[in-house]
């Protein structure tokens, strides 16, 4: 199987552990990733606050190189990319004069042909097989399955699961062992873009994310975004400060999980750049039954 790659901007930088975590399973599962020759930023949040015409532009380009070298399914682990490149694709097909004025912008031609992936839907079409779910350790674990924002909005366009109570990732996870747990933060936004200039909010919206995940019993929370991971993971002393209570639960990608229970290594996944260590609770082991007692022999008479 072979996906064209998009890296983006954060796999590339701030989420390489996501980026490395993604290439080992890749590897173990015999999957092909070939990235996108010459990719720019998608714009993230910033194109779309300034220009809507440049925020349409950057993914299409993107798009259109794709569509260049014959690339028809195109991997967006960044869920920021993501909605870039698959709202920008919608905006596009729906309207010729807009696609045209952008291709003249790009100096390329952008058709529409290469469908864009998310890294849940990569992933689905990569385990569909069960021959390819090779559990080597379960990922025996209580976790909070965390979609965020952009994964799954606006239903209308990304057309994946449910957009209120995503089902996917807790879905996909039970294939290695995990046990997701029932909860109502899935999709709520974790601060995003914000983490720079508006700390205080990330820090109130992440802090409600981490209490519901450790209220209800979490060993620990999954991601598939890296701005999500970054402000539950990074901001972690912020979040202790604001909240004025520690936090111990770490926060993993859907990719590193998986790795794990495929008995991938703790380096492999990029589990060492995390600032919240990833350290599970022991299991505890049941004591032995007690042997049952033996009724007393009748003395002889």
């Amino acid at each position: 199987m072979k996906f064209g790659y998009y890296p983006g901007c954060s796999l590339s930088g701030t989420a390489r552990e996501f980026d490395e975590s993604l290439k080992a399973l890749a590897s173990a599962v015999d999957l092909q990733l070939e990235e996108i020759p010459d990719w720019n930023c998608c714009g993230s949040t910033a194109a779309h606050n300034l220009s809507h015409l440049l925020s349409l532009a950057l993914p299409a380009r993107v798009l259109a190189l794709a569509e260049q070298h014959g690339l028809n399914e195109i991997l967006a682990p960044c869920s920021a990319c993501y909605s870039r490149l698959i709202n920008a694709r919608h905006q596009l097909m729906a309207d010729e004069e807009l696609r045209k004025e952008v291709n003249d912008l790009i100096e390329m031609n952008f058709t529409g042909s290469a469908k864009v992936l998310n890294v849940l839907e990569a992933l689905f079409k990569v385990f569909a097989d069960e021959s390819t779910v090779k559990v080597v350790k379960p990922f025996d674990h209580k976790v909070a399955c965390y979609s965020g924002c952009l994964l799954v909005r606006p239903a209308k366009v990304v057309n994946f699961d449910r957009p209120e109570d995503p089902q996917a990732m807790d879905d996909l996870i039970r294939k290695f062992g995990a046990t997701p747990i029932d909860w109502p933060h899935k999709v709520e936004c974790c601060g995003a873009g914000l983490t720079m200039a508006r700390t205080d909010l990330v820090c109130k919206l992440s802090q409600k994310i981490i209490e519901s995940a450790e209220k209800r019993g979490a060993e620990a929370i999954v991601v598939a975004c890296p701005m999500c991971h970054a402000n539950l993971d990074m901001r972690r002393a912020d979040i202790e400060a604001f909240a004025g209570k520690k936090y111990s639960i770490p926060v993993i990608y859907i990719t590193q999980a998986i790795g794990l229970a495929m008995g991938l290594g703790e380096k492999q996944l990029g589990l060492n750049r995390h600032l919240v260590p990833v350290v599970f609770p022991e299991k505890t082991k049941a004591a032995p039954a007690a042997p049952e007692a033996q009724p007393a022999q009748k003395a002889e008479e």
